[in-house]
Formats: structure tokens, sequence, C-alpha cells
């Protein structure tokens, strides 16, 4: 293997994660994308030279089979980004409690598995970034969204205690709280001629703020940060 950087980028889909790995092979990263069906992914495949992976979060051996192929096809991993997450939206006497537990096995115990797969390639080397990508629901939980909250409140709490663990072995691992919405032509997040400007959240934007996360000073490592568009209440 030769000395290029290598981004993994898990839960990867056409809004952020597009931007992630544009931003890191325009930044001479190798990036590697995972998802439950990477079909979704051929264009952005193209675009950056990315290799698909296959990978349900929640599931331990899935996850272990992707980073051994990731190790095996490209190398250790420097960055590794973990962007899924599950909603059930509805009221606490009435969301099922089965699709509850999914969506927490996805958005917090998927975040601890691929953390911890992350980790472990990461600290034998004594370098590396693990980011968890957040939502506004990780620091205070809204009327209907209890899933989301418990699994972004869980994810927050994950990386937090990752970050004073790992630190000091010199890991990087941010939590970056998305508190707005992201523009989306796929999802009509899209701004009309009489809309205020930038009322959404540019991916790219959002990507350039993990490049420079990444490659931070040690002396001034940032644990988690907040994003939001400049007409967001807080």
């Amino acid at each position: 293997m030769n000395d290029q950087e290598i981004a993994v980028i898990v839960g990867a889909g056409v809004g952020l994660s597009a931007s992630l790995a544009r931003t890191f092979s325009d930044n001479g990263m190798k990036v590697a994308l995972a998802a439950r069906n990477p079909s979704k992914l051929n264009n952005i495949v193209a675009e950056t030279d990315a290799k698909a992976y296959s990978c349900d979060v929640s599931n331990l051996e899935e996850v272990k089979k992707l980073f051994s192929d990731v190790v095996s096809d490209l190398g250790t991993p420097n960055v590794v980004v973990f962007n899924p997450s599950a909603r059930v939206r509805g009221a606490i006497t009435d969301i099922n409690p089965e699709e509850v537990r999914d969506a927490l096995l996805v958005t917090t115990y998927g975040g601890f598995l691929v953390g911890q797969a992350a980790a472990a390639l990461m600290v034998p080397k004594k370098r590396g970034t693990i980011f968890f990508t957040g939502a506004s629901a990780g620091v205070k939980g809204f009327p209907m969204s209890a899933t989301f909250a418990m699994g972004k409140f869980g994810l927050r709490g994950l990386a937090q205690s990752m970050a004073r663990e790992l630190h000091p072995q010199n890991i990087h691992v941010v939590h970056v709280v998305v508190d707005g919405g992201i523009r989306s032509v796929e999802k009509g997040r899209v701004e009309a001629e009489e809309d205020i400007s930038d009322k959404w959240l540019d991916p790219d934007a959002i990507a350039s703020t993990y490049w420079h996360l990444h490659t931070q000073h040690r002396s001034s490592w940032s644990w988690e940060i907040e994003v939001r568009p400049w007409v967001e209440n807080f």
C-alpha cells in the first residue's frame, strides 16, 4: 500500500456523503463508501473513483467484513465517517416498540460498532479521525421524536466518551451537530426565488468543515462542533 490517505464514509448517500467523498477525493484521499444499497452510489463512485461496499451497520459481522475488506483493498483508513440514522415519528404512547428498537440499532448501536472497528485499526497506528454525524435531536429532544432523540443523544454520548479516551492516543474523535435541513434536490429542499438565501445547509460547506476538522492541529482539537444556517434558531 502507498501513503495515500483513505477515508471510509459509512451510511453513504447522495447528499452530505457525496459532498464528503468529493472533498476527500479532491484533497488526494482514496474513498470507500458503504451503504445497505451501494448501487445508489454509482454516480459518486464514478465521479470520485471511490470503491463501494454493502453494509448494514446494525450487523456486527457486516461491519467487521466492511473494515476487513477496506484494509485488504485500500489499506488502514485515516478517516471514518458515521452517517446513518433512523427515525420513528409519533406520540410516545403510539410508536411501535419494535420499530424503535430497530431504529436505535442503526443510529446508536451501529455508531458503536463502526466506532469500535475504526478505533481498533487506528489505535495501533496512533493516528486517525473518527466523525459521528449528529443532529439537533442530539442536544434537544423534540415532541413526537423520542426515537430520534434517544438515538442521537446516545451517539453524542458515544462520541464524547471516545474523544476523552482516544484523544490522548492521537485519535481525533469529532461529533458534528447538523442543526438544520441540508439542501437536497431529491428531498425538495431547494430555495425558491422568494426565499431567504442560504436557508438550507450547503452540503459542500459542511464537507469543508469536516476537512478542516480532520486537518486541525492537535494542540487545538475540537470534539464537537455545530453547523447551522445563519437563519436557523438556536
